[in-house]
């Protein structure tokens, strides 16, 4: 009898604790799964915290954002004169006061690629950003949202920012408002020819190019 009272009373035990289970989480793996998400909320919740705290304060990732952080580097053309690469959107940011450097969202276009299941539709965004004094930047980005690819395309133009050589169309007088010479480009099947201009002409040519010539500080070119 003493024995199968025991017995009775563990088996009754085991009966007691296996309810204990299922209320944290069901079975054994219900249970991992709950404290998995637990912990997963645990960790967005950091996750977020940790945003905000980038977005206050900017972490340099490379050198040249560490110099140009502790204040080393206190001009954009010192980078520029030793052919440094920008690897670091903050670093323009850092140069520019907010509001100083401007972008314009020069063209989405959706795209897509043809898979198993289907089509997957994705946007192609392309970016202007300029200080109408110098410097252009142009960037592209390719993701699944309209926003996303235009924040991703800005980040991309502010990395490509260049500067911009201008000089004077005869007398030097005043500041430069054109080309210094005659130049060229070509991209795909584009070609664009640049001509300097007298002061007044105005930019002659297509509205994106206005643009464009308007964002890198040159006010004349034909």
């Amino acid at each position: 009898l003493p024995l199968s009272f025991g017995s009775s009373r563990t088996h009754f035990g085991h009966q007691h604790s296996l309810p204990d289970m299922g209320g944290d989480g069901g079975f054994g793996k219900g249970g991992f799964g709950d404290k998995g998400k637990g912990k997963g909320k645990k960790g967005k919740g950091k996750g977020k915290g940790k945003g905000k705290q980038e977005e206050k304060q900017w972490t340099p990732m490379t050198k040249l954002g560490r110099l140009v952080n502790d204040g080393k580097i206190t001009c954009l053309e010192d980078i520029y004169l030793h052919s440094l690469p920008i690897k670091e959107p903050e670093i323009i940011d850092h140069f520019y006061p907010p509001g100083s450097l401007k972008d314009e969202v020069l063209k989405i276009h959706p795209v897509q690629k043809m898979t198993s299941a289907g089509q997957t539709n994705r946007f192609v965004c392309y970016v202007l950003v300029g200080d109408t004094n110098g410097h252009i930047g142009l960037g592209s980005k390719c993701a699944k949202e309209v926003a996303t690819a235009i924040r991703g395309g800005i980040i991309a133009a502010k990395i490509n920012l260049i500067p911009v050589r201008r000089g004077f169309w005869g007398n030097r007088i005043g500041l430069p408002h054109t080309v210094p010479m005659k130049v060229h480009g070509k991209c795909g099947s584009v070609r664009a020819r640049l001509i300097p201009a007298p002061r007044g002409s105005g930019i002659v040519g297509s509205p994106v190019m206005k643009k464009m010539m308007a964002f890198a500080g040159i006010s004349d070119c034909f």
